[in-house]
């Protein structure tokens, strides 16, 4: 089902986060910088897996345009300025700056994450019924 697989990778990008915010306390600044890229490369995949194929295929069987999908876009742009302001944090040596950003950043995708998995994923499960194995496939296809 779409549910466990998005769930699974949202939990996967959640891990490196957290290795990333380690290194950045740890004061292991390159450390820091490669996990975080890591952590913002596995996310911005996961938007790209929602946006070029999840959401379109929904919206196609539903006919469903605006509403959640629209949301979930417009979330994601938030959280892309987001990342990229803690890549710069990180990159000018501005750990304080990181972590009051993280904070943000984190609060925002536990939310959307929460929507996407209590509300989106079940809609676009029971949307493409026995055609979910297939969209799993596609997804786990993309390139990151």
């Amino acid at each position: 089902m779409i549910l466990e697989f998005m769930r699974d990778d949202h939990r996967a990008c959640d891990h490196l986060y957290t290795e990333a915010e380690a290194a950045v306390l740890a004061k292991d600044l390159e450390k820091a910088a490669s996990l975080f890229q890591d952590f913002a490369e596995a996310t911005l995949h996961h938007f790209d897996m929602e946006e070029k194929e999840l959401f379109i295929t929904f919206e196609k069987r539903t006919g469903m345009m605006g509403g959640p999908t629209q949301m979930m876009r417009y979330e994601h742009q938030q959280l892309r300025t987001l990342l990229e302001s803690m890549r710069l944090a990180l990159s000018e040596n501005r750990p304080n700056d990181f972590f009051g950003i993280g904070e943000s950043m984190m609060i925002m995708l536990q939310q959307h994450n929460m929507k996407e998995e209590q509300m989106l994923y079940p809609m676009i499960d029971r949307a493409l019924d026995t055609d979910a194995g297939l969209m799993i496939q596609t997804l786990r296809e993309m390139v990151r």
